[in-house]
């Protein structure tokens, strides 16, 4: 007998974006949409579900740029959030992606959420934006802004506030200092402003 796709179930599949950012306040923070008026889904992050003969990925970026008014981001595969009971619709995996951009590279009336502050969200989207910040975290734990927020050339002053925003905690100068020197350049340029000495400015290697 021939096995067939028909025997086995057919969950549907989503996918569900996190979209971080710094804000101008230094909170790291999540794209996210606004509860629907007339009593529909609450508040929670750009997804949708994948059509017939799409791609992962172009589910993303369709979902971003219609739900969200979000384009020219690049968001990557993070986890696939499987339980059994995460849509009272019906059986749904979500391919989880997660992004790390420029708070300019969001619309000016985009809904954008301290992560240490979120509503109740949708689904299981509280887990997944748990999930997109530890993941964040750990790359900035290893190496100087490595998702690229800030434009080079950079001091290590404005570098180590970058990585406060994201790890969510105060860090020593001389300790951040000694774990990222050893992963940046300096340009042999000089920072000056105000009376203070002059500050050395460095580049990702």
């Amino acid at each position: 007998m021939t096995d067939t796709l028909e025997r086995y179930p057919r969950p549907s599949v989503a996918v569900d974006t996190a979209v971080l950012t710094v804000t101008s306040a230094g909170d790291l923070a999540v794209l996210l949409l606004p509860a629907e008026d007339d009593g529909g889904m609450p508040v929670r992050l750009p997804g949708t579900f994948l059509h017939e003969g799409e791609l992962l990925a172009e589910a993303v970026l369709r979902s971003l740029r219609t739900k969200a008014g979000v384009a020219g981001l690049a968001p990557r595969q993070l986890h696939v959030f499987d339980a059994i009971d995460r849509d009272d619709r019906g059986r749904v995996l979500s391919v989880a992606h997660v992004d790390v951009v420029h708070a300019s590279s969001l619309p000016p009336d985009a809904l954008v959420v301290p992560v240490s502050a979120l509503p109740p969200l949708a689904f299981d989207h509280d887990r997944i934006v748990a999930f997109a910040v530890e993941h964040v975290r750990a790359q900035y734990k290893q190496a100087p802004d490595p998702r690229g927020l800030l434009e080079a050339p950079f001091t290590l002053s404005r570098l180590r506030s970058l990585h406060e925003s994201v790890l969510g905690e105060r860090l020593l100068p001389d300790t951040f200092r000694r774990a990222m020197l050893p992963h940046l350049v300096a340009t042999g340029a000089m920072e000056r402003s105000g009376r203070g000495r002059p500050a050395e400015l460095f580049r990702r290697t």
